[in-house]
């Protein structure tokens, strides 16, 4: 009868612990998910900032300063990754998330500053209207590669993100997440690619008037 009892006590131990350790890996998910969150929404409130005292408020070299943090705040992600897997954090799907976004943002973060930049320096500053990717012929051709070539350099910043991670976490059994995010971003690149291809291949054309005259329809008269 003592022997049953002290094995019940064992096993309530065992399941009080799973639990509490089941809790923790939550709450370390959670904390990755919510910084991935701050990180995009950061990005956003210190671009829009920094546009808003580069144009509106008229003061450039201060607007500079602000839109120069924004790569901190990669940094920060990247780093408390970094320090929750060395704590011994399980690795989880969360950790690769973080490393994609970081690809992405770096890979993409000029462009979208130089997209946000333009619309507000012809919304405040009289600057050009901004400039439209192009839909024909070999502009659109060359657009399409270049958003592929970011593709890419996210890819591989992504995939070397995660390596560090696998040689952080140093066992093979505990790395199947980040090793499925590698081939996930590997398919990404590979599917972006076969994109650029098609485009290459079949270019878009403008429509022209069935009467020959070679115009678009868009600047025919009628």
């Amino acid at each position: 009868m003592q022997s049953g009892l002290v094995v019940a006590d064992d096993a309530a131990a065992r399941i009080a612990r799973d639990g509490r350790g089941d809790r923790r890996e939550k709450g370390e998910r959670a904390v990755i998910v919510g910084l991935i969150v701050a990180s995009e929404v950061g990005f956003w409130v210190v671009l829009l900032g920094g546009l808003c005292v580069r144009y509106v408020l008229r003061k450039p070299r201060a607007g500079t300063v602000l839109l120069a943090c924004v790569p901190l705040l990669d940094v920060v992600l990247l780093t408390a990754t970094v320090i929750d897997l060395r704590r011994g954090a399980e690795p989880s799907t969360a950790h690769g998330l973080a490393a994609v976004y970081l690809g992405f943002s770096i890979a993409y973060g000029h462009y979208m500053i130089n997209w946000a930049d333009g619309r507000f320096a012809h919304r405040f500053a009289g600057g050009p209207p901004p400039v439209k990717p192009p839909k024909y012929g070999a502009a659109r051709v060359r657009h399409e590669w270049r958003l592929w070539r970011m593709t890419l350099i996210a890819a591989v910043i992504a995939v070397a993100v995660l390596q560090m991670c696998i040689w952080l976490i140093g066992d093979g059994d505990r790395t199947d997440a980040m090793v499925a995010w590698q081939r996930q971003m590997l398919t990404v690149a590979g599917i972006h690619l076969l994109v650029a291809v098609g485009y290459t291949v079949w270019p878009p054309k403008e429509k022209t008037r069935a009467d020959g005259s070679g115009r678009p329809w868009s600047l025919t008269k009628r």
